[in-house]
Parts: structure tokens; C-alpha cells; sequence
């Protein structure tokens, strides 16, 4: 290579000892370089470009070159001396339009990462369609770039010719420039007739964008859009046509609408764009659903009095609906990890998330917890088959454990009581049904006090244990006051354990979905609660009865992460199906 440095060649690792220069280290192919001051200083000599010695690595895939403010330019030819490179970070430098555009001159056919971030450029390099861009009918010189990271510069505007340069672009990443208008020129008029047909997410965070043109939903595949803390007015109604936005961010926009603003600072994206589509006046769908769907079930009652709608038709409208979100469209499933201790103690779970449960109209809070007492009283025989543990989402820190824990070590903070030992909550509550006894003078004792006898015998008690070591529940007895299910919980997290049989804890699973899919759609039809709640509902699409609860799948696994349940599968809910309409 050149004698700057001493080479060791070993079974295809290259270790190079680049002595005061830098330190350097490739294997396989990936080179990583940790830019110290002399290194700056020796590029600062040079005449702030990359040493050639480095343009002699042409099978080099991966090249991270970060944080050093002398590299103002990569030299020419860089991307013909390194036509294998798939990943490029160049973050963090002194790098320039121009610096840039002698080094990547050419095609780099193969590059799927391009990391720009954090440099001094005011424009795009000719190579990523910048002014001076090759002609339309050019070939791509990054036809597999898949994300490209901009973000920290100060672009005032895109070039036209970035949809040609890169056609596979999936993430953009453009948060902290000075970007005025979006999508500006990402979608040129003369452009192709399909510009970025695959990208997904859009991040235009923190710029000066005052215009966000109705050219957006010419996006396809969009499915995350950034915009926060920009100087928008107004949203186009066009995000509505979007036919892929799951996700978007406009908080921080000093918005016209004012209902509007206050929607984007705290509903769902679906709800906004509902309210978008219904031209952002008067009753948008989320606000108005609860009185259409009254009005079509008054239509069909009197259609199947009058013998014109078949009585299946009528059982199907019925029907609740639950989605059912797969673990491979969640970016961030939950999983839970059984420890082998269990098998001998309380050995089968289950668990799944629950969202969009509305708790806060009238007593349906009260009415949630005396559910789940029934259910316990009945498909789950006094506890003595299975335990429901129901907790609010947004407290639980993932990821969970279930495992087991001497009764003496075993601590939690029970459901309206202070933090205790296992083995000291069993004798308080032991000492309590005894009180119970003698004031009530009969056998029969209440609450809690009636599941003691479930672990007699046990020298160790299941327990949930969440990320940060807390025990969140210890079936059969109680769960903890750290994730109390309370008026404003929209989002559970569910759980059901059983030393039985694994059917059970699903069949149990599938009844308790079942009537927390009743208990939302009874608590939003009957419109119980003060008016504050349900306008508060309304803007965020909680009162529309169309809208399913979402229902995610949660994977249990083992020590070594083999996948023990994942509820629910393609099997699961089949009990209720009757009732129930499950969209998978």
C-alpha cells in the first residue's frame, strides 16, 4: 500500500498501524478511521483532502469517515477507486458542494448508505441532482441508494434532479436545514412520471419550510412525515390522498386552525388526517362518527322489521372489530422473556396489546374492573385456572421478564398499598381475612384474601418484571400500582397466566378482548361523561365507532430468544369469532 504504515494480512482481516497519523482498522472490507487532532492537522497540510493511500482499497464496501473539521474535499476519483462501497459516512466535517463533487463524480452503483449529515452544504453536489446535474436521460449514479442523510446542513432547497440520481431512495433525511418549501424540488415539474416510488419516511424537522405543497401525495409509499417545529400556517387536505401515511409529525407549526393545532399536539395521525379530508370544518368524520353509525343501525333495524335485510346481514354490521397488527409491521414490538423457573411454578403466559380503549365516559373505568372480577369469578374459577393482569400501557417499561423469586426477595408495590415483600403481603393479607372472619363471623372472606391458598406450597412466586427490575404484577394475586389502568389509559398491555394449560390462557385471552370490545363500544354509544370528555374524544377519532381497536402482537420467548407463544396467531380469537371480526 505505501509505507505511511506497517500491513498484517491474516485470513482476510487487514489490520493496519497507521503509527502518528491515524489509527485505522479494516475487517472485511470495513474501513473505520478515528480522526484525532494530527490526523486533522496532516489533512489540513494536504490541502484538506483524504490521503490517496485510501483510494487504493477497491474492494472496500464500507467507509465511516467522521468528525474532523480540516476535510474539506475527498479528492478526485474517489468513486472510481471505490466502486464496491455500499455504505459512506461522511457526518460531522467540513465538506462543501464542490469538495464533494470531485469526489463523487462518478457512479457509485453499489452505495446503499450515503451519511452527509452535519457539514457546510448550502446546495446538493451535482451528483445528487444539484445544480449542474447530468441530463435527464442520464443513468443513475446511485441507482441502489437507499437512505440518504442530509440533516445539520443548510440547504435552502433540493435539487431537481435527486428522483433520477437516486430512484430507489426509501429515507430522506433532511431535519435542520433551511429548507423553505416541501417537497419544493423533490418533484420537479419535468421530473420523472413516477419520482421516488419507494420512499417511505420524509424528515423535514427544524428547517424554515412555510409551504407544504399538496404535491406531497404524489408520494406513494409514504408512510412517516416529519415536519415539527417549522413555520406552516395551514396542512394541504391532500396529506389525506396519502394512501401509505401512518405517521406524521407537525407539532410545533403555528397553524391557523387552531382546533387543528391542538389536534397535532395530541391525536393520532389518523385522526388528523380524517379531519383534513373532511375540509377541516364543521363535524369532521372522527367527531360525526358516533352519530352515522347510529343513523345506519336505526336504517337496518327498520329495513329487517320491514323483512328487506337477510338476519346474517344484520349479525355481521354488528359485529365488533378488532385489527390485528403483526409483529413484522410493528416497528417496536413487545416481547416478553420466560426464565426456565417458571415451568415448576406457574409455567404458561400470555400477553398482547390493546389500543385505542376509551375509559374515561361516566363509570366505565368501574365497569372495566368488575369485568374483569367476573371473568376471574367465572372462565377462570376463582383464579384456580388462570389470572388476568391488565396494565397500562404507557407505564409498562418493556422489555419484560417472567420469572420467579423467593418469597422473601420478591418485592411489589400491590394496587393501593405501599411496596412490600411477597412473603409479608401474604401475612398481612392473612391477618386481614382473619379480621374479616371474626367482624363478618363467617368463613367467607372477600377480595384478595380469597386466593392466598394458590401458592401454598410454592418456595418460589411468578412474578412480571419489567426493564427497570420493578415487579409489575405476581399472578395470582395482585398487580402493581406502578401500572394502574386509570381513566386516561387508552392503551393496555394484557396478560394472563395459568399453571394449567397454555389453551386456557388463550381461551381466556380471546373472552376478555371480547368484552373490552364491548364495554368501548357500549361506554361511546351510550355517550356517558361530561361534554369536555367526549369534544376531547371527538378530535382525536375516539368516538368513532368505525375505527377497530388495534391489537398487537406480543411474542414470548425463551432465555435464548426461541419463540415460545406469539398471541395472537392465525388460530387464536376463534372462540369469539361469532361475535368478533378479526382483520388480519
Amino acid at each position: 500500500m505505501c509505507d505511511l504504515y506497517q500491513c498484517v494480512l491474516y485470513r482476510c482481516v487487514l489490520y493496519l498501524d497507521l503509527c502518528d497519523l491515524y489509527q485505522c482498522v479494516m475487517y472485511r472490507c470495513v474501513l473505520y478511521l478515528d480522526l484525532c487532532d494530527l490526523y486533522q492537522c496532516r489533512v489540513a497540510a494536504g490541502g484538506g483532502r483524504l490521503p490517496e493511500a485510501l483510494l487504493a482499497l477497491p474492494l472496500l464496501q464500507s467507509l465511516e469517515l467522521s468528525g474532523c473539521a480540516a476535510l474539506r474535499e475527498l479528492g478526485p476519483g474517489v468513486a472510481a477507486a471505490l466502486p464496491a462501497l455500499h455504505t459512506l459516512v461522511l457526518s460531522r466535517n467540513g465538506l462543501g458542494p464542490a469538495g464533494l463533487g470531485a469526489g463523487l463524480g462518478g457512479p457509485l452503483p453499489a452505495l446503499r448508505l450515503l451519511d452527509l449529515s452535519g457539514n457546510g452544504l448550502e446546495a446538493l453536489p451535482a451528483a445528487l441532482g444539484g445544480t449542474g446535474g447530468g441530463a435527464g436521460d442520464a443513468a443513475p449514479a446511485f441507482p441502489q441508494l437507499r437512505s440518504l442523510n442530509l440533516s445539520a446542513n443548510r440547504l435552502r432547497e433540493l435539487g431537481p434532479g435527486l428522483a433520477r440520481a437516486a430512484p430507489q431512495l426509501q429515507e430522506l433525511l433532511l431535519s435542520g436545514n433551511r429548507l423553505r418549501a416541501l417537497p419544493g424540488g423533490l418533484l420537479p415539474p419535468d421530473g420523472p412520471p413516477a419520482p421516488f416510488p419507494l420512499l417511505s419516511r420524509l424528515d423535514a424537522a427544524d428547517n424554515e419550510v412555510a409551504e407544504l405543497g399538496a404535491d406531497i401525495a404524489a408520494l406513494p409509499a409514504l408512510k412517516s412525515l416529519d415536519v415539527a417545529n417549522n413555520q406552516l400556517r395551514e396542512l394541504p387536505a391532500a396529506l389525506a390522498d396519502c394512501p401509505r401515511l401512518k405517521e406524521a409529525n407537525f407539532r410545533g407549526n403555528q397553524l391557523r386552525d387552531k382546533r387543528l393545532e391542538k389536534m397535532v399536539n395530541g391525536c393520532q395521525t389518523k385522526a388528523i388526517l380524517e379531519y383534513l379530508r373532511a375540509g377541516g370544518r364543521g363535524k369532521g368524520k372522527a367527531e360525526s362518527g358516533r352519530e352515522d353509525v347510529r343513523k345506519k343501525k336505526r336504517e337496518k333495524q327498520q329495513k329487517k322489521d320491514s323483512g328487506d335485510v337477510e338476519q346474517d346481514e344484520v349479525e355481521e354490521a354488528s359485529k365488533l372489530l378488532v385489527k390485528v397488527l403483526h409483529v413484522s409491521e410493528n416497528p417496536a414490538p413487545l416481547v416478553v422473556k420466560v426464565s426456565p423457573g417458571v415451568k415448576d411454578v406457574r409455567a404458561f403466559i400470555v400477553c398482547c396489546v390493546l389500543k385505542g380503549v376509551n375509559l374515561k365516559p361516566g363509570n366505565t373505568l368501574k365497569r372495566f374492573l368488575t369485568m374483569q372480577t367476573k371473568l376471574h369469578e367465572d372462565i377462570c374459577e376463582k383464579r384456580t385456572v388462570a389470572t388476568i393482569a391488565t396494565h397500562d400501557l404507557q407505564l409498562v417499561k418493556a422489555p419484560l421478564t417472567y420469572d420467579v423469586q423467593p418469597p422473601d426477595e420478591l418485592k411489589i408495590m400491590p394496587l393501593g398499598r405501599k411496596e412490600i415483600k411477597a412473603k409479608d403481603l401474604l401475612r398481612q393479607l392473612q391477618l386481614e381475612a382473619e379480621e374479616q372472619r371474626k367482624q363478618k363471623k363467617r368463613q367467607n372472606v372477600s377480595g384478595l384474601h380469597k386466593y392466598l391458598q394458590l401458592l401454598d406450597g410454592k418456595d418460589s412466586y411468578p412474578c412480571l418484571v419489567d426493564a427497570e427490575g420493578a415487579v409489575i404484577s405476581f399472578p395470582p394475586i395482585t398487580n402493581s400500582e406502578k401500572t394502574k389502568i386509570r381513566k386516561e389509559t387508552r392503551d393496555l398491555f394484557l396478560e394472563v397466566t395459568s399453571d394449567t394449560s397454555l389453551q386456557i390462557c388463550k381461551d381466556v385471552m380471546d373472552t376478555l378482548i371480547l368484552k373490552i370490545a364491548e364495554l368501548n363500544r357500549s361506554a361511546l354509544e351510550n355517550k356517558e361523561g361530561s361534554g369536555s370528555d367526549m369534544e376531547s374524544d371527538a378530535l382525536c377519532g375516539a368516538g368513532n365507532l368505525d375505527l377497530p381497536l388495534v391489537l398487537e402482537q406480543v411474542r414470548v420467548v425463551d432465555t435464548d430468544g426461541n419463540l415460545k407463544v406469539l398471541y395472537p396467531s392465525k388460530t387464536d380469537l376463534a372462540t369469539v369469532s361469532s361475535l368478533l371480526t378479526v382483520i388480519r
